[in-house]
């Protein structure tokens, strides 16, 4: 038995705008939650970041939310935790990752209801690196989902790794990450796809692999793709039966054990208008005599009930964007830290006075006024944090000024209401004086990306 086990990552920055918003629901949330309805044994997991929840919420789209918790609710969906504002973790200081985390849950508990119950971890970007460990198991989760290339011992297919940290340890799943940017970018079909996994197996009884990618790759990115890929797949895997879709076509089987395979990392790089991929039909493979019986669609979380742990493991700094040649270069989140691009460097240390002018303000306020724009610095800071302004600024290959510039212009604002609170505290003038002069170093910052941003 091959057990797929997919996943879909649902992401929209908080600067993001109605009109596109309305867009990306329409053209790719809408028709996966059509497709998961058409197919009640397919299953999937889900990582939605609590920004975009609320995002949905408020922008009266509520049949997504209500569409995605009934497919938990039936067991076809299982949902992870991740950071809130999609921040890179390893980046930030552990204090504001665990905030990010807590406030994640809590915000899709709130508006997904007991649906949301996430056993596993999606790092935002798969952005990993071992301080991360502690902050996902003391917030109640039992698996983080990585990218291979992070993946330092033999590669696992009948196994589980974990990170040997607290009480149990983290089990560790990584992403083909061959596999998924296939998908992705739109470089294989059904078939090919079906074959590739029964290939994966290597000669073993019981195999798992597990594909991760953004869930507006399917009707956004790649026009009517969810029809064209995963519509097919599930149906090739599991087709209808006399009209309708019956139960798992076969029921799991315990797992074997054997030796490993490779999974190497490969960075894609093809439009979303590439020419169409040919259109397969839910029983093209049956009709050749392709048996498709031995895969099944699992949940990442039913495969620790499936599989023995493997080793203990420490995994490598990095994110799904990262290569081998970054992991050589000691670069591993080169999209939004690169060592060598000045505009991330000074965008990062814009970040820490921000952080650090947020930190002091709530231990100086003592007033009313004070606290009062302590709590707009603080929930600034919380949006502030994203990734996506240091993607727009990476040059790999994109580039947006405008969405760097929106981003620094939301650390500017928590940064401005700290200071402000910092001035309405009774604070020594000594104090003020101190911190004036960091913001004052901000601003230089702020100039010299601004000039970098006009003059690039």
């Amino acid at each position: 038995m091959i057990y797929w086990a997919p996943l879909l990552h649902f992401y929209q920055p908080p600067t993001q705008i109605h009109w596109v918003l309305d867009r990306i629901c329409d053209e790719s949330y809408r028709p996966l939650i059509r497709v998961f309805n058409d197919m009640p044994t397919a299953r999937v997991t889900v990582n939605i970041n609590a920004v975009l929840t609320e995002l949905l919420r408020d922008h009266g789209k509520m049949d997504i939310i209500e569409g995605l918790a009934e497919l938990a609710e039936r067991g076809q969906i299982e949902f992870t935790g991740s950071g809130k504002y999609h921040p890179i973790l390893p980046l930030i200081p552990q204090e504001e990752a665990s905030r990010q985390i807590s406030q994640n849950w809590q915000a899709n508990r709130a508006i997904l209801g007991q649906a949301y119950n996430p056993a596993g971890f999606f790092p935002p970007e798969m952005a990993y690196s071992r301080d991360l460990a502690p902050a996902i198991l003391e917030t109640g989760h039992r698996w983080v989902i990585l990218s291979g290339v992070a993946c330092p011992a033999s590669w696992p297919v009948d196994e589980i790794h974990y990170v040997p940290e607290g009480m149990d340890g983290l089990n560790v799943f990584f992403r083909d990450d061959l596999l998924s940017n296939e998908i992705s970018f739109r470089q294989t079909d059904e078939a090919d796809f079906i074959n590739h996994l029964r290939r994966i197996g290597n000669g073993k009884k019981d195999a798992y692999v597990i594909t991760a990618m953004d869930a507006e790759t399917f009707g956004h990115h790649i026009k009517n793709w969810e029809k064209l890929f995963l519509e097919e797949v599930y149906g090739a895997i599991c087709p209808p039966t006399s009209g309708e879709l019956g139960e798992a076509c076969v029921p799991p089987v315990a797992p074997g054990q054997g030796a490993s395979v490779y999974s190497n990392n490969f960075i894609a790089t093809v439009g979303k208008d590439a020419p169409a991929a040919p259109v397969q039909q839910h029983f093209r493979l049956l009709q050749h005599g392709e048996a498709t019986s031995g895969i099944q669609s699992v949940t990442i979380s039913q495969l620790l009930d499936l599989f023995p742990r493997g080793a203990a493991i420490q995994p490598h700094a990095s994110s799904w964007s990262t290569s081998g040649d970054d992991l050589r270069a000691n670069n591993p989140y080169p999209l939004w830290l690169d060592k060598d691009n000045e505009i991330h460097r000074f965008l990062w240390e814009h970040m820490e006075i921000a952080i650090q002018m947020v930190k002091r303000s709530r231990e100086l306020a003592d007033n009313e006024g004070s606290h009062y724009y302590v709590d707009i610095a603080r929930a600034l800071l919380d949006r502030s944090l994203h990734s996506d302004q240091f993607w727009w600024a990476s040059r790999r290959p994109w580039w947006d000024i405008n969405l760097v510039n929106r981003g620094l212009m939301q650390q500017f604002e928590a940064l401005f209401n700290a200071y402000k609170a910092i001035r309405t505290s009774g604070c020594s003038p000594q104090i003020k004086t101190e911190l004036y002069y960091l913001e004052v170093a901000a601003r230089d910052l702020r100039a010299k990306i601004r000039d970098r941003l006009l003059l690039s």
